[in-house]
């Protein structure tokens, strides 16, 4: 062999010998390849690495303890590089994950180390003839395995009681319980449940944690790294995963300020809201998040690498909920290109993870809002099948060129979801399919869905 098999830092720097070319600079002319999602890891392994194909449930590089992995990019109009999709780690076998604790799991043992190879996706392009654009030598940081580790943990206690047929990507942070196959695939069979059987999933590393790892790649100016790490404001630290999860790090910062008012809120986080800012609620919530470290948690390490957003909530005496929530606006073009809906911007978007604070009026027309509440929260399953539906209506109407306020659903429609403008006098536009330019629009939860939520977390919270 061409580099020493038993380790990872030889195995690395002869990947580096892949990248701007293509499988076919390296096949034999009478090679027949694979086809198939996964195939292109085989075809590397065979082809570059000279090694053959094994049903082995180790690593693939098991004497360097070290997984192969190849995970597409895409191009933005910009000519950015961009992740396509999650980063599918294993199968999850229901009945047999449930009888390993994390540090004996499959994932554990294959993907604590990892050589990540980048390559361009091209539509309808031979596997033989795929360009490798990055290789990065991942192992994965104490601090992020903490966290993983307690996602690990959260899927597995949900298979223990019988609810595979409801997990979601939005129940984790980084690691996630992704749908593999399509619709009317055959389900599986799932433990302490006989009635059910549950959609097949596989473990993955989220699009969100793999963007970071992109950008950390793309900004060191080299197509091939071996140290990642966060560059981003930390929100806890090793130390603080080891005693606590991150949910009730995050929620504890909270639990102190819960029924007081705003205004003594920002005084005793030292926030300056004198001139009565339209986010100031936002604003207050931010600085507790982030013990005043920073104006936007959502731009935090943490935030970023889960794809986890926080939203403040204000709501009247009344119990009325006056705003719809508002999104990032809709790129028309990977609207148009994208196939699968559980591929969009959108999916990623409505399946993540949200934390909802909660501001609440006392007297009507009075102002005087209290923190009333901090939840996370995760869109459920058939909320997300209405949310297919809309992405589907916004896909068909762009195709059609249809991109107006006549065509969109709005908020009156009483749909869950609508479509308008962040500004009510719009006049940035964003480029179409066609080579065109339209009017921008947004993705909005409709208001009424909103109190929905907040609602059932009211009931929730009584019936504790």
């Amino acid at each position: 062999m061409p580099y020493d098999i038993s380790k990872a830092t030889s195995i690395f720097e002869y990947s580096k010998g892949l990248l701007g070319k293509t499988l076919r600079d390296f096949a034999d002319k009478d090679y027949k390849p694979k086809k198939g999602k996964g195939s292109l890891g085989q075809m590397v392994e065979n082809i570059y690495f000279m090694l053959e194909t094994n049903n082995y449930a180790g690593a693939d590089f098991s004497e360097a303890g070290m997984e192969l992995k190849c995970t597409p990019l895409k191009k933005s109009k910009q000519d950015d590089y961009l992740v396509k999709e999650r980063l599918v780690c294993n199968m999850i076998n229901y009945c047999e994950v449930i009888k390993d604790d994390f540090e004996h799991s499959h994932f554990y043992l294959k993907c604590q180390l990892m050589l990540l190879l980048f390559y361009l996706h091209q539509k309808n392009c031979d596997n033989l003839d795929l360009e490798f654009i990055f290789s990065v030598l991942w192992k994965l940081p104490k601090k992020d395995l903490l966290i993983i580790r307690h996602d690990y943990e959260v899927i597995i206690d949900k298979i223990k009681q019988g609810k595979a047929h409801e997990l979601s990507e939005g129940d984790t942070m980084y690691l996630g319980a992704c749908r593999k196959g399509q619709k009317g695939d055959s389900l599986m069979r799932q433990p302490n449940n006989p009635n059910i059987d549950a959609p097949r999933r596989a473990f993955s590393l989220k699009m969100a944690y793999m963007r970071t790892v992109l950008k950390y790649v793309v900004e060191s100016g080299g197509n091939a790294v071996s140290n990642v790490s966060g560059a981003n404001l930390e929100l806890v630290n090793t130390n603080d995963l080891l005693k606590n999860s991150f949910d009730d790090i995050l929620l504890s910062r909270f639990n102190t300020y819960i029924n007081k008012p705003f205004g003594e809120i920002a005084k005793m986080e030292g926030v300056n809201i004198s001139n009565n800012p339209k986010n100031k609620f936002a604003i207050i919530a931010n600085a507790i998040a982030t013990s005043t470290k920073c104006a936007n948690v959502n731009r935090s390490e943490e935030f970023l690498k889960a794809g986890l957003t926080m939203k403040t909530i204000r709501v009247q005496a009344s119990g009325r909920i006056k705003e719809a929530m508002s999104f990032e606006n809709i790129d028309y073009i990977e609207v148009a290109e994208c196939e699968e809906w559980i591929e969009s911007r959108l999916y990623e978007l409505y399946s993540s993870r949200f934390m909802f604070v909660i501001f609440r009026e006392q007297t009507a027309g009075e102002g005087d809002y209290v923190l009333d509440d901090v939840f996370f929260w995760t869109m459920p399953q058939k909320d997300l099948e209405w949310a297919e539906v809309y992405w589907n209506h916004i896909k068909e109407n762009i195709l059609a060129n249809h991109i107006s306020e006549k065509y969109w659903w709005k908020g009156s429609d009483g749909k869950k979801f609508h479509v308008r403008p962040k500004a009510q006098k719009a006049i940035d536009l964003a480029p179409t399919p066609d080579g065109k330019w339209a009017k921008k629009f947004c993705y909005w939860f409709n208001n009424d869905y909103v109190s929905e939520i907040v609602e059932n977390r009211r009931k929730e919270r009584q019936n504790d």
